[in-house]
């Protein structure tokens, strides 16, 4: 017999979530059989089986979450789990009386270290939990699990956050934002997090607060890419083949700035390294919003494909993205993310840096603008977007010429499909 504990399916993973199960209690196993989908914090996977055998039980059902490592299902693989030996009696005869409670037995064998608070927090509480009880200064004691064997997770400390932030608060005491009666006076209701946004909560909070952020923002003069963008459009549907988008072209671009500035591709590590790491790859992640939360999956070696190339590749993660069918591998290894909300019309925007790159670039829409050439004022498309940059690694004048740079690409199409 042996446990089927929930497994690491990603490098920044800390519980599961279980979105369906293949097989119930009494259904046989076969080796690389499905046996569960799993939803992680970057996408949905599916777990194989790595033993043949028996289910003998579901131990976490459909819609609950685990942490690594928690047993989820339990498998007859055919061989006995050893008995322990039974206690022996006074005279070293075997005992042969009814079953000790778990109390007697502890009480009679060896003595057992006493678990510490830390080691019971531990136990019973996500790593999350754990991390805001910590920053808190929370008794975990207090509160009671509902995740999987009573295990606190982070709806758990609601209450308990609550009256920390009113017993640290400053000046007059003021309502909290939320509770039982402001509750039924909004109409509100409980929507859970997925796991995936739970993750983007918690990494994009820790990217806000812990990475020194600044933002350069520039425009571009498009007008000559939106008209080589049509001509080279109405070639491509002569020939059968996809449409290219300006956001295409924009992540060529970006890949070729990146090379022409490869500081910029580069992370930093932590504050006991003397070194950064300097990317020689080209990854640019898409930032797209699916029904499932925000999920980024990237474009590697974006500056050896063409516009074309990355076009194709590009709807094609992002079809795979919004039905939950993006691969880990697929969302791995990104050195630069682009965050384009131009086709919901909004001019400009600020974007959170995506750990652990260094930077990330918020485009903006493409829209005519008056503009003097020469004596005259005429309506020409421009674009705005805006890096973020972490400032341990990058400084302002890089960031500036990064943007000099891709401007000056997006201003001279040609060079973007030469």
């Amino acid at each position: 017999m042996i446990d089927i504990t929930m497994p690491r399916l990603s490098d920044t993973m800390e519980e599961g979530t279980i979105v369906a199960w293949h097989k119930k209690a009494g259904d046989p196993v076969v080796v690389g059989e499905i046996l569960v989908d799993i939803e992680t914090d970057k996408a949905m996977m599916e777990y194989e089986a790595y033993e043949a055998g028996t289910i003998v039980e579901i131990l976490v059902a459909e819609g609950g979450v685990a942490t690594i490592g928690t047993p989820i299902a339990r498998l007859d693989n055919g061989q006995a789990t050893p008995a322990p030996a039974a206690p022996a009696t006074s005279q070293g005869s075997p005992a042969t009386s009814a079953p000790l409670e778990r109390s007697e037995v502890v009480t009679m064998a060896s003595p057992l270290p006493v678990e510490t608070e830390e080691d019971a927090q531990h136990r019973i509480a996500s790593p999350l939990v754990r991390k805001l009880a910590r920053e808190h200064h929370l008794d975990l004691r207090q509160v009671r699990g509902s995740g999987p064997g009573g295990r606190i997770i982070r709806a758990d400390l609601d209450d308990l956050l609550a009256a920390a932030e009113v017993e640290g608060s400053k000046g007059p005491t003021m309502p909290l934002a939320s509770g039982p009666l402001l509750d039924a006076k909004r109409g509100s209701q409980e929507i859970p997090f997925t796991n995936v946004r739970r993750v983007i909560a918690r990494r994009l909070g820790e990217s806000a607060r812990t990475v020194p952020h600044f933002y350069v923002t520039a425009v571009a003069d498009v007008e000559d890419l939106v008209q080589l963008r049509s001509n080279l459009n109405d070639q491509l549907v002569a020939t059968g083949r996809a449409k290219v988008s300006v956001n295409d072209m924009l992540i060529r671009a970006c890949a070729l700035a990146l090379r022409e500035h490869p500081l910029v591709n580069a992370s930093y590590v932590n504050d006991a390294s003397s070194t950064m790491l300097v990317h020689e790859r080209i990854n640019v992640g898409i930032a797209v919003a699916s029904t499932n939360g925000l999920v980024v999956p990237v474009i590697t070696d974006a500056d050896k494909k063409t516009v074309s190339e990355l076009g194709t590749e590009a709807r094609q993660l992002v079809t795979l993205a919004g039905s939950k069918g993006v691969s880990l591998d697929q969302m791995s290894g990104g050195t630069f993310t682009i965050s384009n909300l131009g086709m919901f019309g909004v001019e400009e925007f600020t974007a959170i840096i995506n750990p652990p790159e260094g930077a990330i670039l918020a485009v903006g829409t493409t829209r005519r603008e008056p503009v003097g050439v020469g004596d005259e004022i005429v309506l020409r498309h421009r674009m705005r977007y805006t890096l973020s940059a972490d400032h341990r690694i990058i400084d302002g004048a890089l960031a500036a010429q990064f943007l000099q740079t891709l401007t000056g690409l997006l201003e001279h199409p040609l060079s973007l499909i030469v």
